[in-house]
């Protein structure tokens, strides 16, 4: 009898924890890169090394590459870029988990509005008082980080909402690398945004961090860390649990955020702000998936190497 492969016999919610904390650290990495890049440029960086793999792991076949296909990923691969670049200018500004769980409303919308039951307006009601509990905190002191979160939620239902598209097709991994490819090209004028606070906002001048052979080193793994691992293991973890136990274990990621926060970052959230991000935890774990689609079946060469972008929920390894 052949040995099961190691990701089976690893219980599913250790690979789900995985693949979040692996996200999280990589954003708690990243927020140590804002003093000599400005944020969107740090995402783009992370975008480059996320594509650059998935290209040098999947290599694309040239259908990949044409028609309505190269289109549709296109367009959920800059979903996806735009989504962490508002996620990332989010972070320059706010705590880790607060910018988690504001941008979590985004798939409890969109979960909420596919579905029409009573306990899904419940939970967008129980987000959305959270999100105000902790935009009451926050607001005063970053509105524009506020801003920036919610922006990220709108494009975190963008990408649940573009990714069922991709989902439909079959293709995933090999899309999702034609589409962060595309969404490198197109943002790549981000890397000329200089860090706040630097002698220029916009210019040719802001590129000279990179010629620093470790800065590049350290956005290649910030993509892997980010993208990469977490886009993997998430898949891995949906065809196991399926899902409406995958919806439960989503409210892990806030919760995970926090603690990240706290240990790598030292930011300890207040009592009102707390108790803000443990609703919207709540409201991801109580909404349902009634208006899901099914996940279609991995082909043959996505099998141990993902399937692939799930239907109506957000990534895992999203922002």
């Amino acid at each position: 009898m052949s040995a099961r492969p190691i990701g089976d016999r690893i219980p599913a919610p250790l690979l789900f924890l995985a693949g979040g904390t692996s996200m999280y650290v990589g954003a708690a990495l990243a927020v140590g890169l804002f003093d000599r890049l400005a944020p969107s440029a740090v995402a783009e960086l992370r975008l480059i090394g996320a594509a650059l793999i998935l290209l040098a792991w999947r290599r694309p076949g040239r259908e990949a590459w044409r028609g309505v296909r190269l289109v549709r990923a296109g367009l959920f691969g800059l979903a996806t870029a735009l989504m962490n670049v508002a996620y990332y200018e989010a972070i320059a500004r706010l705590p880790l988990g607060t910018t988690v769980a504001i941008e979590f409303t985004g798939p409890v919308l969109v979960a909420a509005l596919a579905s029409r039951r009573l306990r899904d307006f419940g939970a967008v009601g129980l987000a959305a008082l959270g999100v105000l509990l902790i935009a009451d905190v926050r607001w005063s002191g970053s509105p524009s980080g506020v801003l920036w979160a919610l922006g990220a939620a709108a494009m975190w239902a963008a990408y649940v909402l573009l990714g069922k598209r991709v989902a439909r097709a079959g293709s995933g991994i090999d899309d999702l690398a034609t589409g962060f490819t595309v969404a490198a090209v197109v943002l790549s004028p981000l890397l000329l945004l200089g860090p706040e606070g630097g002698t220029s906002a916009f210019g040719v001048t802001n590129l000279a961090p990179l010629a620093d052979p470790s800065l590049i080193a350290l956005s290649v793994g910030l993509g892997v860390l980010s993208s990469v691992v977490p886009y993997v293991l998430d898949q891995v973890v949906l065809r196991r649990v399926g899902q409406a136990r995958f919806a439960v274990l989503l409210a892990l990621l806030p919760a995970t955020a926090t603690l990240i926060g706290v240990v790598m970052l030292g930011q300890l959230p207040g009592a009102l702000e707390g108790v803000g991000i443990l609703l919207v935890v709540a409201a991801v774990a109580l909404r349902s998936r009634d208006g899901d689609e099914p996940v279609p079946e991995p082909t043959v060469g996505e099998i141990g190497g993902g399937a692939g972008v799930s239907g109506d929920r957000g990534p895992a390894s999203g922002p």
